[in-house]
């Protein structure tokens, strides 16, 4: 071929080696885009679901997105009280917030199923119970956080709920009766009313304050909680064999950010979530003994109900589950669906 063509030919091929370059280069530079997401939280930094829920949930986010999702994170209501976090949420001030359903119980009626008493006696096998009705195609997930523009990512279930006391020892059933008594609200209003006790919602950090004050006798807690809000400074009894309900709280991000995200960050975000949610049940399951040894050595002292007394307790509240769900029901609410379900998943 003559040399007067390959001059124009080595000129294409070097325009198209160069267009290619370029074009690998803002691949690689599109690809290494940080994506942001604003994470609003109402627990302190100190509360072992940051440290066992929130941290692992973003590490392995991050870890899994090879960096490109990154978090601000705002701890201890720095953005909103607890109550204000779905409205943060879906008014784009927030991608992510936990929510804490029973602190908005007109919102989250059906998420009160887990706060019943009696239901599980581990913080996984509420969980995981949990989590399945509330991800996606979960009745949870259709019925309540999806007509709300949410979507649930980490699934948390504290266990059994004790009580914790200043003064009376709480050992048989009627020691229940007048004991002005801290609940989340939601299903846990109706467990305290069964047993005679007098229900004060309020937040945790509200607790200390309010019993060291007389305001409230005593409260119905995860024993892991107690020194979160340092009731153990306050506290003399707690019980250790009764399941008074639980705490639902979720890490949740809205259908607005989900929808902006790629598939391989929604991945990420999806596994990262199931990680923090079984890091965070298997913690709690871990150490609730070590925690009543600890209590213990504060001076909180731990009993079990008197003979026949737990089975008499358990007889009283068998027929908070089936009235919760009633309740719903006549409010066209599906709550016996949700109760159903709930006991289905508690038994696999």
């Amino acid at each position: 071929m003559p040399s007067s063509y390959q001059t124009p030919h080595l000129k294409q091929r070097l325009v198209a080696a160069i267009a290619v370059s370029l074009a690998l280069l803002g691949s690689a530079a599109q690809a290494q885009e940080k994506i942001k997401l604003k994470f609003a939280d109402w627990m302190p930094l100190t509360h072992y679901t940051v440290i066992n829920a929130a941290k692992p949930f973003m590490a392995k986010a991050t870890e899994l997105s090879k960096g490109t999702l990154e978090f601000q994170y705002f701890p201890a209501e720095q953005l909103g009280k607890a109550k204000d976090l779905l409205t943060l949420l879906q008014s784009g001030a927030a991608d992510i917030v936990d929510i804490s359903p029973a602190y908005i119980s007109d919102k989250f009626a059906l998420s009160s199923v887990a706060e019943l008493p009696a239901m599980f006696t581990t913080a996984c096998q509420g969980t995981r119970a949990y989590a399945s009705l509330a991800k996606e195609g979960g009745i949870l997930s259709d019925k309540e956080f999806k007509p709300l523009g949410v979507r649930v990512l980490v699934s948390v279930a504290y266990a059994p709920y004790k009580v914790a006391t200043v003064g009376r020892k709480v050992e048989s059933v009627k020691d229940f009766s007048g004991l002005k008594l801290r609940t989340a609200g939601g299903a846990m209003d109706m467990t305290a009313t069964r047993v005679g006790a007098v229900p004060v919602r309020m937040p945790g950090p509200d607790i200390l304050p309010s019993m060291t004050r007389g305001t409230l006798d005593g409260s119905l807690v995860p024993l892991q909680s107690m020194k979160v809000f340092d009731m153990q400074t306050v506290a003399k009894h707690m019980t250790t064999d009764v399941s008074l309900g639980s705490f639902i709280t979720v890490y949740a991000i809205s259908e607005r950010a989900w929808g902006k995200l790629p598939v391989d960050l929604r991945a990420a975000l999806s596994e990262a979530g199931q990680f923090a949610t079984e890091t965070h049940c298997n913690y709690v399951d871990t150490q609730e003994p070590k925690v009543v040894a600890e209590l213990e050595k504060e001076g909180v002292k731990g009993n079990t109900m008197a003979a026949g007394q737990l089975q008499l307790l358990n007889e009283q509240l068998k027929d908070v589950a089936n009235e919760w769900a009633a309740s719903l029901d006549k409010r066209n609410r599906p709550g016996s669906a949700v109760l159903t379900e709930f006991r289905k998943a508690v038994a696999k």
